[in-house]
């Protein structure tokens, strides 16, 4: 019981000798004992949209245990990926990286190299710095390898070289190839007298697909997603052998829950940071038989339910486990809300009056708001007090701010330190972020988001998605059109100057 009083009156004086600046570090957290440093959990989920939680405003869909965290925690309403899309705000996340800023962040196949160099300051590096156990569990999409992956060997480059102790992880994305788990560069159950060949280009000779077999597929494609079947979900990319070692589809969630909740069991007796990056409500949704139909809204709506179950399952390992108290979980989302993702399954169809965008514009590969406003919670039961917060944050900030949470310098450029907002402490965040979607950017700059003008289609027709891409400049105030319905630029011309300069300032 002393140690605990003593560890809330150092961490008190902590955030006392914390300034509002985003340039100053904890001074004092170091001085606390190693065993005492919080744990640290990211959740991470995929494609999920600022309106998705009841706890961020679904009438449609109840989120009860996602909605503990939100009303136990702070709950941002100005929350951000760095990104419209998957790999570059993964890219950001752990590296404090604008990914706009490598031209390889875009999203990858299953079989691209590492996307890190292994040399790159990542979150899981700093952490390790401070003495901390660092795991990835669930998704990955951040290549693997440095040339042509051989899946029947120990692989690596991949996550053990950029500063996780242990990785059990998906190589891409659920619809991707390959099918198979990997544990620390090695695929799970990998039988060596049948090997895995993957290839994006063509398909191996008498291996079935989509275009040649569609009586073969369980779930139908719409766009994309007609090569290699595995459980009958056609994917993307050509895989052939590996039987035993395919996952199975249905069990994914409970999978890589269990894993979490084993890793938290075996490394609670010292600091932790655990990456868990589930892969709901990504396509292909396919949720176990305990949920299907639960939602009402078919297996989108099904999957988000089975999310929402699995983060209650593992705040009870926390608690059962006698680490609750100890750690701070961030909770957020990749990239904003998809419908249709390339397979027919009700999404558009059985949506009703749900609005997965919270009333935002935009969605996934959108330069719109929905795009990249997700929903972001930070909980630490006993230390953070519940609140709502406006303040600007973005997850490109975790590597700053954690870093200097357990006393470790960083030579971060684009991360900042807003542990103050992260804490709730404060309700200011960052001033400018420069958001991306499919190589181009935008700004928001305190209330107001500027997109200057580019080339290509203002509607991605096959997910049914303004991009936010126009010939002239858009400018909206956000505290007073959220949907961005009205461009200000012609009629507010000094705001807009200033941004451009802000913007292009950035930029170099």
């Amino acid at each position: 019981m002393m140690k605990i009083k003593l560890f809330t009156f150092l961490f008190a004086i902590a955030l006392t000798n914390i300034s509002c600046k985003n340039n100053i570090k904890i001074s004092s957290i170091d001085v606390v004992s190693k065993n005492k440093k919080p744990n640290i959990v990211v959740i991470y989920l995929d494609d999920l949209g600022y309106g998705d939680l009841s706890s961020y405003g679904a009438t449609e869909l109840e989120t009860p245990n996602i909605d503990k965290l939100a009303n136990g925690g702070i709950k941002f309403t100005n929350g951000y990926a760095s990104s419209a899309t998957c790999t570059p705000s993964r890219y950001a996340l752990l590296t404090g990286v604008y990914p706009w800023k490598n031209k390889d962040a875009k999203i990858l196949p299953g079989d691209a190299p590492l996307l890190l160099d292994t040399n790159i300051q990542t979150l899981p590096k700093a952490l390790s710095k401070a003495g901390y156990q660092t795991a990835i569990i669930g998704k990955w999409h951040l290549g693997l390898g440095t040339g042509q992956v051989n899946w029947n060997e120990t692989i690596k480059p991949g996550p053990n070289e950029v500063g996780f102790d242990e990785a059990y992880i998906m190589a891409a994305t659920q619809d991707r190839v390959p099918t198979v788990y990997i544990e620390n560069g090695n695929v799970v159950n990998l039988d060596k007298n049948d090997p895995i060949q993957v290839n994006y280009k063509s398909n191996f000779e008498g291996e079935p697909t989509a275009i040649s077999n569609p009586e073969m597929q369980t779930m139908l494609w719409h766009h994309g997603h007609n090569n290699s079947m595995v459980n009958g979900v056609p994917r993307i990319g050509y895989m052939a052998g590996g039987t035993a070692a395919k996952w199975s589809d249905i069990d994914m969630a409970d999978h890589f829950l269990d894993k979490a909740k084993t890793y938290v069991k075996h490394h609670k007796e010292k600091p932790f940071f655990l990456y868990y990056a589930m892969q709901q409500p990504h396509v292909p949704r396919t949720p176990h038989p305990r949920f299907e139909g639960k939602s009402g809204m078919g297996p989108r709506g099904d999957v988000i339910l089975e999310a929402d179950w699995c983060i209650g399952e593992f705040m009870k390992t926390l608690e059962e486990e006698g680490v609750l108290e100890n750690t701070l979980i961030i909770f957020s989302s990749d990239n904003g809300p998809v419908l249709n993702d390339g397979y027919y399954d009700d999404a558009v169809e059985k949506l009703g009056n749900h609005k997965p965008s919270g009333g935002l514009r935009g969605g996934k590969y959108s330069l719109f708001d929905a795009g990249t406003r997700v929903p972001f919670i930070t909980y630490w039961k006993g230390q953070i007090q519940p609140k709502t917060s406006d303040a600007l944050v973005c997850q490109i900030d975790l590597l700053e701010s954690l870093s200097s949470l357990v006393g470790v310098n960083t030579t971060a450029t684009d991360s900042q330190n807003i542990l103050n907002a992260f804490l709730g402490i404060s309700n200011e965040g960052r001033e400018h972020l420069i958001l991306e979607a499919n190589s181009k950017t935008a700004l928001r700059s305190g209330d107001w988001i500027m997109i200057p003008p580019n080339k290509g289609v203002p509607l991605n027709i096959k997910v049914n998605i303004e991009t936010g891409i126009s010939s002239e400049y858009q400018l909206f105030n956000l505290k007073k059109d959220r949907g961005q319905q009205h461009n200000l630029a012609k009629e507010n011309p000094e705001k807009l100057k200033e941004m451009i300069q802000i913007f292009e300032s950035l930029k170099k």
